[in-house]
């Protein structure tokens, strides 16, 4: 018996694509909760 493993490479990238975003969706948020300044240079 063989057993195949194929990896979608656009689909593991769009969702690392979608984790970043919403790690700085999350990031931005709490800055807001807390009032600092989110236009900031740095991410």
């Amino acid at each position: 018996m063989s057993l195949y493993v194929r990896t979608n490479v656009s689909s593991l990238n769009a969702n690392r694509q979608l984790s970043n975003a919403t790690n700085s969706l999350d990031t931005s948020y709490k800055r807001l909760a807390s009032g600092l300044r989110i236009n900031s240079a740095k991410r």
